[in-house]
């Protein structure tokens, strides 16, 4: 059993806002298809780190969680920041098992065992924070990342953390989650939502306070999920 992970779908089958019109992204859900079931199969796992789907209703998202749905592999959604969709965690619980979707999960202040490894994380928040309301929000999302991360080390496993937002950016680091990650001795962190082309060249990428990074959004993956384990 393979662990992968890949973020920013942006999936809309739902509603009419596609990504094709982006440079690079043209035929961007067959290539997501084809190449997802070229190398996922149904015994792994991939973590989808958030910007799942424009629907801005959980009703809404139907159409593209069928989509996700019918690829190999079980799914642990996260929350991104255009994930208007997102609502608790037991509404979405009820919503996936109500819709018959057997291969979706949540990964919201919980955490996932694979090959005795935890998948922790949380969407995380802007490495820039100033203003008193990005606080408050960054404050939630570290206490998230906590509820993830802990009972995962009390019961003895080894957590690797996946993010929407990255802790670290050209030369701007959100102190508040990275304090989290060394905390409690991360080795890895996977992020998305920064895509390709200029924006990912100032994305960090490599070990630093002995935490490896990767960008896992799926324009700047080729639209292949990364192999995390």
């Amino acid at each position: 059993m393979a662990v992968y992970a890949i973020a920013d779908l942006h999936l809309s089958f739902g509603t009419d806002k596609p990504m094709d019109v982006f440079h690079g992204w043209t035929n961007y859900t067959e290539r997501i298809q084809q190449r997802w079931q070229q190398l996922v199969t149904p015994s792994d796992t991939v973590v989808i780190a958030g910007d799942i789907s424009w629907a801005m209703k959980l009703t809404d998202t139907a159409a593209d969680f069928s989509f996700i749905d019918a690829l190999n592999g079980q799914k642990l959604l996260m929350k991104g920041n255009h994930d208007y969709w997102w609502t608790t965690k037991s509404k979405m619980d009820k919503y996936i098992a109500e819709q018959g979707f057997t291969t979706l999960s949540i990964l919201h202040n919980n955490f996932y065992v694979r090959d005795g490894l935890a998948l922790c994380g949380s969407r995380g928040w802007f490495y820039d924070a100033e203003t008193d309301a990005d606080m408050l929000i960054l404050k939630r999302e570290v206490g998230r990342l906590k509820m993830s991360i802990e009972p995962a080390v009390a019961a003895g496993y080894e957590p690797i953390v996946f993010l929407h937002y990255p802790p670290i950016y050209n030369d701007m680091e959100c102190e508040e989650i990275l304090s989290v990650l060394t905390e409690y001795g991360i080795k890895k962190c996977f992020y998305g939502h920064i895509h390709g082309g200029s924006a990912a060249k100032k994305a960090f990428i490599g070990e630093r306070y002995g935490i490896q990074f990767k960008l896992i959004a799926c324009d700047y993956l080729g639209f292949v999920p990364l192999a995390v384990l």
